[in-house]
C-alpha cells in the first residue's frame, strides 16, 4: 500500500493518513494481520513530524482499525460493527459536499466535479 499526503489539499496530513488506511482495509488491499510501518519510518517516507503520523495511528486503533503492541509494531484488525463500503461513501459525499459548499460552488458544479473526477 502507498500513502499520498497532499498538504495543499486542505485536509490535515494526519487525516489524510487515517482516511487511506481505512480505505485500504475496506477494499482489501490490507488485511487483518498486515503489519504498518512504524511510525517514524512512515513520517520520514511521507516527509512529515512523526506526530502527525503517530496522531493518525492513535486515531486508527481508537476505532479498531489497528492494535498497536512494542514487540508486533502497529497491527491491521478488523473492528466489530466495521462500516460497509455504502456507509463510508456517505460520509466521504458529505465530507465533499461541505467542502463544496465552503467553496461556495451549486450542485451542478459540485457533480461535475465528481462525474470529471469518477471518469479518471
Amino acid at each position: 500500500m502507498k500513502i499520498v499526503v497532499d498538504t495543499d489539499n486542505g485536509l490535515a496530513p494526519w487525516r489524510q493518513v487515517h482516511d487511506q488506511v481505512i480505505r485500504a482495509v475496506t477494499t482489501g488491499v490490507l488485511t487483518e494481520g498486515t503489519r504498518l510501518p512504524p511510525i517514524r519510518q512512515l513520517a520520514r517516507d511521507l516527509g512529515l513530524a512523526s506526530g502527525t503520523v503517530a496522531r493518525a495511528y492513535r486515531e486508527l486503533e481508537a476505532a479498531g482499525w489497528v492494535t498497536t503492541a512494542r514487540a508486533r509494531g502497529t497491527v491491521v484488525t478488523i473492528p466489530d460493527g466495521r462500516p460497509d463500503p455504502a456507509t463510508l461513501l456517505l460520509a466521504a459525499a458529505g465530507e465533499y459536499a461541505a467542502h463544496a459548499r465552503e467553496l461556495g460552488a451549486d450542485l451542478d458544479i459540485a457533480l461535475n466535479a465528481v462525474r470529471s473526477a469518477y471518469r479518471s
